[in-house]
């Protein structure tokens, strides 16, 4: 079937994904989702696991604030356990390379609309993994 949805688990591969981690151990879940996430970073070429490593970075802004829970028929149906905050920034970076890659699944998209659905849900992910740092006034300025 492919793809069918612009959420991260709306394709097969991204709802096998999810299968194994079902399957996992929960001590196990962590590892995969480091996997996936580092060979997506470290690839060359073809991103083999970018919908894997959208669907990782999707459970782990869930555990984020202001992350939204994954709920879908397709995700996950066992709980995930709580991830260390370092996968946060290894989530992000993978996204940046999952959308910069002109090759990978930005290229499957026939609706443009699906398209912006797809990257507008990259970038919600992204805006939660790493959020802008907050401001620190560096002077007290008097008037």
């Amino acid at each position: 079937m492919g793809t069918w949805g612009t959420g991260p688990f709306d394709n097969d591969t991204a709802a096998d994904f999810a299968n194994a981690l079902d399957d996992a151990e929960p001590e196990a879940c962590e590892a995969l989702i480091r996997g996936v996430l580092i060979r997506t970073i470290d690839a060359t070429g073809y991103l083999t696991e970018a919908e894997e490593a959208v669907a990782a970075a999707a459970l782990i802004a869930a555990q984020c604030p202001g992350g939204e829970p994954v709920d879908t028929s397709y995700g996950p149906e066992t709980s995930m356990p709580m991830f260390p905050s370092g996968l946060r920034a290894l989530a992000d970076e993978a996204l940046a390379r999952v959308v910069s890659d002109a090759a990978g699944p930005a290229s499957d998209w026939v609706d443009p609309e699906d398209w912006t659905h797809w990257r507008s849900a990259l970038t919600r992910l992204r805006a939660v993994l790493a959020p802008p740092p907050p401001f620190i006034a560096l002077f007290d300025v008097q008037p």
